[in-house]
């Protein structure tokens, strides 16, 4: 595939690095001439200087025969823009952008952008799963249908310990797909497979509905019925 990434700073050095070894064509643009050149020494003559959010950087980038285009500088307008125009211009088929205000994801969504990336938001999802309050971590939100891939642990003493799936009453269009045991081994769960305490589940959930599913997979039987927690 060939895939051009916006942006050689670490972020954009390292992905092209990987891209690179994993045998793709990749193509970097960077303004800046240093970066450029440590780019082509170390990686091979793949670097092209000059502004990724221009149309005639972009036509001399190749964007018309690209598979993908990796927007990943420190600018989220530039990032932004660099998909846009990859896009609506050259009907790029895939289009990634790094985000480094999460704000700034759901504007990216609704202005086509096929994925966004967020290493801010990802590192406050892991803070949250430690909190009694935010068990639940989104995984990927897939574009158009309002569905997003949440995880979740079940803790110790959860109401759905030891209850079968199928029992479960999840809410509207949500659906378990796989289920990890402490033990690390996964399974593609059915209706017949019971939950177990440490269990780390995926699902797929409507946005509106992941309070209603964390509070199914993780409440204690006295939290889900109101009543206030003793422990």
């Amino acid at each position: 595939m060939y895939m051009i990434v916006v942006g050689g700073g670490k972020v954009g050095y390292y992905l092209a690095k990987e891209l690179v070894e994993e045998g793709h064509e990749v193509l970097v643009i960077e303004q800046d001439p240093a970066k450029c050149e440590r780019i082509d020494e170390e990686l091979g003559d793949i670097a092209l200087q000059g502004d990724g959010c221009e149309a005639a950087t972009m036509e001399a980038a190749g964007f018309g025969r690209a598979d993908m285009v990796l927007a990943v500088t420190g600018d989220d307008e530039d990032n932004l823009v660099s998909c846009q125009v990859a896009k609506a211009k050259f009907n790029v088929p895939r289009t990634i952008a790094r985000i480094n205000n999460p704000k700034n994801e759901e504007i990216f969504r609704k202005l086509g952008i096929d994925v966004t990336i967020s290493a801010t938001s990802a590192i406050l999802a892991r803070i949250e799963q430690q909190l009694p309050t935010h068990p639940l971590i989104p995984l990927l939100t897939l574009k158009g249908g309002g569905l997003e891939l949440v995880e979740l642990q079940v803790p110790p003493g959860a109401e759905a310990v030891g209850r079968r799936i199928g029992d479960l009453l999840l809410p509207q269009e949500s659906l378990i797909i796989l289920t990890v045991d402490e033990g690390g081994s996964p399974r593609v769960p059915t209706p017949d497979t019971t939950i177990q305490a440490g269990d780390e589940i995926v699902a797929v959930t409507p946005l509106e509905h992941e309070d209603s599913l964390r509070t199914i997979l993780t409440s204690s039987p006295k939290a889900a019925a109101g009543e206030p927690s003793t422990g």
